[in-house]
């Protein structure tokens, strides 16, 4: 992490908002959200307008939400699961607040099509408003792979997932993002399957073809992690969010270091996915929480959030506020022809989610 951002966070970096209690009287809302996620000057602004002070704590995986949740009396008030399949699996399961959108009068900013996307996850948009949204892909670095195979494909996973080409540039570095619940439907999808199949004979195939690139992969990291290796040119093929690959290109420049970063969305289609406000059941200010959220809705707010991560947003009037470039640049907000080939996943049920996990859990160990 640099200083700048560092200095920027520093504010929002606090204790476990589980493990604090607040003065009595003092009104706190507990947030919990992804690593370098939000606009600083959100929180400030929040604060000043509200009088509800932020505490902020930071995930770096879906697995960590979710093993922090299922544990109970988290202690959070708004957290941000992503749709498939944390928030889902949330939702099901009882453990998040059916929202109440008297007390958010942002809610109508919504994107309705996209509000419609997440209805599958959550039905009649109960249980979370969209936050951010984006797709999983590659970043490159395309002089890099050149040098090593010039004719590998640079617009499809076959630069990474077969065994060939991943041997070929793993000397430049290849990282794939620690989340298997995120992975493997774009192993699956590339292997002409399901993405969201349960079927035991598609997940071995998942596991074999994870297996065969285990060796040349240099890392399997957190997604955070992997934004600040990227900016600073350790890898030359990652799999990851999209946004990651945004900020690193960002970072990268105002390092001064070697340009070449592109993000690809797949050919064969890229992973759809929407990150939630959602309010855990048990939370202990759930009316500081929907002032939150509402607060989050604001087209100002969200451009704020969407210049500073560089992740779409689902308010349509916050593009008037987007800086130009970054309103216009594809990598953000992907063109209607590469949605239309993206594809969203839901839920495994439980038993290939323990399947799936089995799976993951071989690709770390590499056996």
């Amino acid at each position: 992490m640099n200083l700048l951002r560092a200095l920027l966070l520093l504010p929002l970096l606090v204790l476990s908002a589980a493990a604090q209690t607040p003065p009595t009287g003092e009104r706190v809302v507990n947030v919990y959200n992804w690593t370098d996620y939000i606009d600083p000057e959100a929180i400030q602004r929040f604060q000043r307008e509200t009088g509800i002070r932020v505490r902020y704590d930071v995930f770096d995986s879906l697995e960590t939400l979710e093993g922090k949740l299922s544990a109970g009396r988290s202690g959070y008030d708004v957290i941000v699961p992503t749709s498939e399949p944390s928030f889902a699996r949330l939702a099901r399961a009882g453990a998040l607040l059916p929202l109440d959108r008297t007390r958010i009068p942002n809610w109508g900013n919504q994107d309705p099509a996209l509000l419609a996307q997440v209805a599958g996850s959550d039905p009649g948009n109960r249980h979370g408003a969209i936050y951010l949204w984006g797709t999983i892909g590659m970043g490159i670095r395309a002089d890099r792979i050149r040098a090593l195979a010039p004719d590998a494909p640079l617009d499809s996973l076959d630069l990474i997932l077969r065994p060939e080409n991943a041997r070929r540039i793993a000397r430049c570095g290849i990282a794939i993002m620690d989340s298997g619940i995120d992975v493997i439907p774009s192993v699956l999808r590339w292997l002409g399957k399901d993405p969201n199949s349960a079927d035991a004979a598609d997940q071995q195939a998942a596991e074999r073809a994870l297996l065969a690139i285990r060796p040349h992969v240099r890392a399997i990291i957190s997604s955070a992690a992997i934004t600040d290796a990227l900016a600073q040119g350790e890898y030359c093929a990652v799999l990851t969010y999209s946004g990651d690959v945004v900020q690193a290109q960002t970072r990268a420049r105002e390092a001064g270091r070697e340009a070449g970063l592109t993000y690809v969305q797949p050919r064969a289609g890229a992973q759809l996915w929407f990150d939630m406000l959602a309010i855990p059941a048990d939370a202990p200010n759930p009316d500081a929480a929907h002032a939150f959220i509402d607060f989050m809705l604001r087209p100002e707010v969200m451009a704020g959030v969407t210049n500073q991560v560089r992740y779409p947003n689902a308010v349509p009037a916050s593009r008037q506020h987007i800086r130009p470039e970054v309103a216009a640049d594809p990598n953000v907000y992907p063109p209607a022809e590469a949605i239309a080939r993206s594809f969203i996943v839901s839920a495994p049920g439980p038993a290939a989610e323990r399947a799936r996990g089995r799976v993951w859990s071989r690709f770390k160990a590499g056996r």
